[in-house]
């Protein structure tokens, strides 16, 4: 593809992505076991709808859809950053154990200390910030290997998994109570977990701002950053510390939500290029979209079952990494 091919597509894709997020954001609205018509939204926002639709919308569409427009660009913007600062397009959040990581803090956090639940984002972040920092050492060699993180990313997951599954059988008791969160959806959400997560995804997607330079210029690659006056170690280490609350923050209110920091980014970069000034904001957006239709098409078109979206997610990013696998690239 040449320059002006990958511009005039980048130029479709920024035109049409805020088009099919609104769509999506009315279809999360409206769909339900009570279906509700874009006239029908009209008058909940010009205060004059039913009081039936105004109390699912507003009590509880609204803060779910909200939530999963947060998580989604949390997801995808960790995926993104991590993918360039780890030079590996597997280095999702939740296939390279990050997410694993906070979620072991978080059940830790609502199982053994229910009454510190108030520092669950905090928590989470901490043990995501930690199962990268040695995920990154254990492949570093003279550089980070993309083999090599693959493989210490699958080991802490196992790792950590095994931790998790040790906790839930200590605390059995108690353990119902987090199986929801452990599939990973948006089920019970409200706006008091909005108001719990948003100062935190709010501040690490604005950060990601500050990232785009340091991103693209280690996508030259080490030596090449040195030599144009980068602290290259230490610019890695930040990417690293805000991936580490981007996903956090997704875990302390979604639970283990996977694929989407691969899939969003990934495909992203297929069809524009790694120019991180185009593909984090799209990433972003494009995660936001992703789980907003994934968590309205769970809760609609399995009525009255409402299928976790954590499930949903999985069904179509297995498929997609086997098709990476498959064209090989990967590694």
């Amino acid at each position: 593809m040449n320059i002006r091919q990958r511009q005039s597509r980048r130029k479709l894709i920024i035109a049409i992505v805020p088009v099919l997020l609104l769509i999506v954001t009315l279809y999360g609205l409206s769909s339900g076991s009570v279906a509700i018509s874009l006239r029908q939204l009209w008058d909940v926002a010009a205060n004059a709808g039913q009081p039936i639709h105004e109390k699912i919308i507003i009590n509880l569409r609204l803060p779910r859809v909200l939530i999963g427009l947060l998580v989604g660009a949390c997801l995808a913007a960790s995926g993104a950053l991590l993918q360039g600062v780890m030079k590996n397009p597997l280095a999702d959040p939740g296939i390279i154990g990050v997410s694993a990581g906070g979620g072991l803090a978080a059940i830790i956090s609502m199982i053994v200390f229910p009454q510190y639940s108030y520092l669950l984002p905090i928590l989470a972040f901490l043990g995501s910030l930690a199962t990268s920092l040695v995920i990154y050492g254990l492949a570093w060699d003279k550089g980070a290997s993309p083999l090599k993180i693959i493989l210490a990313g699958v080991a802490m997951n196992a790792l950590l998994g095994a931790i998790t599954s040790g906790f839930m059988v200590i605390y059995s008791d108690r353990v119902q109570a987090v199986l929801p969160w452990l599939a990973g959806g948006l089920s019970g959400r409200s706006w008091y977990h909005l108001e719990f997560m948003a100062p935190y995804a709010l501040v690490g997607l604005t950060l990601t701002v500050f990232a785009i330079k340091p991103a693209n210029l280690l996508l030259l690659g080490d030596d090449p950053a040195k030599l144009l006056g980068q602290k290259v170690e230490l610019q890695r280490f930040l990417i690293i510390l805000l991936s580490s609350l981007l996903a956090g923050t997704a875990v302390s209110v979604a639970g283990l939500v996977g694929f989407v920091g691969l899939i969003v980014p990934h495909a992203i970069r297929l069809l524009i290029g790694e120019d991180y000034r185009f593909l984090l904001p799209l990433s972003i957006a494009g995660g936001a979209l992703l789980v907003v239709l994934s968590d309205t098409v769970a809760r609609s078109w399995f009525d009255p079952l409402e299928l976790p979206v954590g499930i949903l997610l999985a069904a179509l990013g297995a498929p997609f990494f086997l098709f990476l696998l498959k064209k090989r690239r990967i590694v």
